[in-house]
């Protein structure tokens, strides 16, 4: 099947007890068993339940990969990646990176005698450079959150198992409709289902999906030890809004090229970060590695902290507020929502100042979208 006929159907057959066609929520916590470890394959719903099955199903599907599993949230998603790491074990991670991410990094795995080290997210070199001895993870985020860097997958995979080190990609930006990282070589996708993914700005969730059984398994047994799994009615809105995942992409991208070629023109606009711009320094990997360039769109705004404030008040179809990824438009200040756990001097050497905006484009009609930025941009 095709990606669009996947999202509506993959891991989603009929009811068989009744024939229902959009797979039931089964809102249950234990499950019957006719004898001594006689059941129907689900003893207790942390462990599993048969409309997550579904969704962790699907997922996979989107990505080509051969194992899904759905998480309370992107960051529980996070956690369960890094249960495969021990005291002593060093990550290497894209220095543009999602602030809940680096917060997880620098307060919550030091305290394990973890390390990482961040390196400047295009550069594949700089990747190889950082391995050490015990070094276990490469981390990715392409494009990047919230600069939208690309990183090339498929060269750092190879660096990867060069060195006998696993290659997770947020793939959250993206979604599998513009990018599959496992095909790129990647062992590990994440997301951050929330996003794209779910697109409707009601559900909280994280998923990953991988092809290797034993990475599986060990990322299985952390998901039902440590128990951070999604409710069924979340799981059921998220396999809701993945039917219309293909369509819902096709206009973010066509609404954020045209938001990023206005914004290019803008007077007050000092610099435009949109893979698909040709001005782009990793256009020509995007055009490679991905079949569109996104939704997102971020860019410098010439003004002060007090400037920016007055737009973002302004904005009439884009809401002030955190995340991305929903049907309606979204603005972020990074340096004070998403990324404000990244320390000043952290940020602003890695590029991101306090007049930096994030725009998730939604699927409004894009006149109303353009106008409004003109107005509040005036």
């Amino acid at each position: 099947m095709e990606f669009a006929t996947k999202a509506i159907h993959a891991g989603q057959e009929p009811d068989p007890t009744t024939g229902a066609i959009m797979t039931p929520i089964y809102q249950t916590s234990t499950y019957a068993q006719s004898g001594m470890g006689e059941h129907k394959g689900y003893e207790y719903a942390r462990t599993g339940n048969p409309t997550r099955t579904a969704l962790e199903a699907c997922l996979a599907s989107l990505e080509n990969g051969r194992y899904g599993l759905a998480f309370a949230s992107g960051l529980a998603a996070e956690s369960a990646v890094l249960s495969l790491l021990s005291a002593g074990d060093h990550i290497v991670s894209c220095d543009d990176l999602y602030g809940g991410t680096y917060r997880i990094f620098d307060r919550i795995m030091s305290r394990y005698n973890i390390e990482t080290s961040y390196v400047t997210a295009n550069r594949v070199e700089a990747y190889e450079q950082a391995i050490r001895p015990n070094t276990k993870i490469i981390w990715l985020e392409t494009p990047t959150n919230p600069l939208l860097s690309l990183v090339d997958i498929r060269a750092v995979a190879e660096v990867a198992h060069r060195h006998n080190v696993l290659l997770v990609v947020d793939n959250t930006f993206s979604s599998p409709y513009f990018q599959r990282p496992l095909d790129l070589g990647a062992d590990i996708v994440l997301h951050s289902t929330t996003k794209y993914i779910n697109g409707h700005s009601d559900v909280i969730g994280g998923a990953l999906i991988m092809n290797d059984q034993s990475v599986y398994e060990a990322i299985k047994f952390h998901q039902n030890a440590a128990g951070a799994v999604p409710g069924p009615f979340d799981v059921w809105l998220t396999l809701r809004g993945i039917k219309t995942l293909a369509v819902r992409m096709r206009q973010h991208e066509e609404n954020a090229r045209a938001v990023a070629n206005f914004l290019t023109e803008h007077k007050r606009v000092e610099k435009v970060y949109y893979p698909g711009l040709a001005s782009h320094p990793d256009h020509a990997l995007a055009r490679r590695q991905m079949s569109g360039f996104g939704g997102m769109v971020s860019f410098q705004f010439k003004g002060s902290l007090s400037d920016v404030d007055t737009v973002v008040r302004r904005l009439r179809v884009f809401t002030f507020a955190e995340s991305l990824g929903g049907i309606e438009s979204l603005v972020c200040h990074p340096a004070s929502m998403t990324h404000g756990s990244i320390p000043r001097e952290i940020r602003e050497a890695r590029g991101l100042n306090d007049t930096l905006l994030r725009l998730s484009v939604g699927i409004e009609d894009i006149s109303d979208i353009l106008r409004d930025l003109e107005q509040a941009l005036a």
